[in-house]
């Protein structure tokens, strides 16, 4: 059999003609879905519609070539959107020339960025973010973006940082809303929950949002309600393909880029990633995370080439490719192609598009993001990452979005660094009648006289050494009769140069004391390490393969 030119995806040298069907209808009514998504989240990142458009067309090529996914649907995102405003807003005003082009610049360092990563095999980064502080900055700018279309969808002018003084700019200019606006907003709101309430999962219900779309456009175009309501509507949506190239800030600004295009960059490839993995395990496919890497910065890349924003893998509109059959990336391929076809002949049918009908569906569409169930979860099973999500939570709604991943990631770190300075030492005594070793606190077990057996279940490094050596202190001054401490390392895979100082003193003490010092089961790398030290020399005889030799020696 020939085998496909190598530089030809993989999926696409054994495409079959039996997966065409299952991508033509995904491409269909993910387009359809897209459509109405894209003109929102550029709305809501503050840029120009048509940039939503944009970013919708080549991003989807570029991942298709690249990426490791079957189905995950690339685009624009809520998530992203507001972490590209919240970047944007304090350097330019939004929907200003300097504003898209800032735009234009955040993505294609986020591009470079991912690409960089995944030319350097750094696909494990996706295992940096835990789930608690993921999910707590999601919902929590799930929330916030809720709050932040409150004015588009009652007709009042904006106001507030952040989600505290937007809630009282709101309550504060109640008196001015707009009945009209409100009525329009309001009742697309009210038909989009209904319409997911009743239809779910069902691919209906994905597509309601183009409904109420058609709706809010042919109502306001039909009663004029732009001139004679005062509602606001998208306007002129340029038609045509957009135009390739760069038009860069200087470099002051770029600079300024740099930690938001890392955090959208990170943030997005590990939703992107966890998304792609959930639905590859249903079809018992497989993802590369250094693969996912080159296939968003590709598409990061494209789509400041063509005049877009940061963009990434969608948890919606993924779920509806999968449900609608897609079998590769053709699906999305067929989604660009349509969305190409928009942009050449349909724009004129956005020109009285509402704000707040537009506004209704980013509503819809984030609280679906809202995960207070991960938090009930995390509070019954472990406080620190039900704190870590409550943390990156309320430091999203109260200090903006890239304080609040920060908080969220220091305080993980610092419950790790915590807890690894407090590791569970056990003393530890032999089952009767085997060679197998417990906690003396939990099991009926044998110890000897003369001998304190502890094991230590954490790696020993800066943090926890002086606790380790203040622990096995006080219980040497419970038992004087002590003249053997074996300390069982099957837990320890590290110990740093603080910790082997702690050891080398320890032991030299110790032996002042009369009282010899021993280990047992200590792991290959860590031993490669330790023989050659000073400590290492002096317990040559006393390095025991198993705790049950170490416990027979004495």
């Amino acid at each position: 059999m020939k085998q496909p030119p190598r530089w030809l995806p993989t999926w696409l040298g054994s495409y079959r003609r039996d997966q065409l069907p299952g991508d033509l209808t995904a491409g269909l009514i993910v387009t359809v879905m897209l459509i109405p998504q894209s003109l929102a989240y550029a709305m809501l990142a503050g840029l120009p519609p048509e940039m939503g458009l944009y970013a919708s067309i080549l991003p989807l090529l570029a991942y298709a070539a690249l990426g490791s996914s079957m189905t995950l649907a690339v685009g624009p995102v809520a998530v992203a959107s507001l972490m590209t405003a919240s970047a944007l807003q304090p350097l330019a005003t939004p929907g200003s020339p300097e504003y898209v082009t800032l735009a234009i610049a955040l993505a294609l360092l986020s591009g470079v960025m991912l690409l960089a990563f995944g030319l350097l095999r750094l696909g494990f980064l996706a295992q940096l973010l835990s789930h608690p502080v993921i999910s707590g900055f999601i919902t929590g700018s799930a929330l916030l973006i809720a709050i932040g279309q409150a004015h588009h969808l009652l007709g009042l002018p904006a106001g507030g940082e952040h989600a505290l003084g937007q809630v009282w700019h709101l309550l504060t200019h109640l008196p001015e809303v707009e009945p009209v606006t409100a009525a329009i907003g309001l009742g697309a709101l009210a038909l989009l929950l209904l319409m997911r309430r009743w239809l779910g999962a069902h691919l209906l219900g994905k597509l309601a949002p183009m409904g109420v779309v058609i709706l809010g456009t042919a109502a306001v175009a039909l009663w004029q309600l732009d001139q004679s309501a005062g509602v606001r509507i998208v306007g002129e949506v340029p038609a045509g393909l957009p135009m390739l190239g760069l038009s860069l800030p200087g470099w002051n600004a770029t600079l300024a880029l740099l930690l938001p295009a890392l955090l959208i960059s990170l943030v997005g490839f590990v939703e992107s990633v966890s998304v792609a993995q959930s639905l590859a395990l249903k079809r018992r496919q497989r993802i590369v995370p250094n693969k996912e890497l080159m296939g968003l910065g590709a598409a990061n890349v494209a789509s400041a080439l063509s005049g877009g924003y940061p963009v990434t893998g969608g948890f919606a509109r993924s779920v509806v490719n999968f449900a609608a059959g897609a079998q590769t990336p053709l699906a999305g391929v067929i989604s660009a192609a349509l969305m190409a076809g928009v942009l050449l002949g349909l724009t004129g049918w956005f020109h009285d598009l509402p704000h707040a009908v537009l506004a209704a569906t980013i509503v819809v569409a984030v609280l679906q993001l809202v995960e207070f169930q991960t938090l009930r979860h995390a509070w019954r099973y472990d406080r620190a990452d039900a704190l870590a999500f409550a943390a990156t939570a309320a430091g999203v709604l109260l200090l903006g979005v890239e304080a609040g991943i920060l908080a969220g990631v220091a305080l993980s770190l610092g419950v790790l660094v915590w807890r690894s300075s407090r590791p569970h030492i056990a003393v530890i005594g032999r089952v009767p009648g085997t060679e197998h070793f417990r906690n003396v606190l939990r099991h009926q077990v044998q110890t000897r006289p003369g001998l304190l057996a502890l094991r230590v279940d954490e790696n020993l490094f800066f943090a926890n050494a002086t606790l380790v050596e203040q622990h096995i202190e006080t219980l040497l001054a419970t038992d004087p009769a002590v003249r053997r401490v074996l300390l069982v390392c099957s837990g320890v895979n590290q110990i740093d140069t603080t910790a082997l100082d702690m050891l080398t003193e320890l032991e030299r003490r110790l032996a002042q004391q009369g009282i010899e010092l021993a280990l047992a089961e200590v792991k290959g790398p860590v031993m490669d390490r330790l023989q050659h030290t000073p400590l290492g020399v002096r317990l040559q005889g006393r390095v025991y393969l198993s705790t049950h030799e170490g416990f027979e020696a004495g």
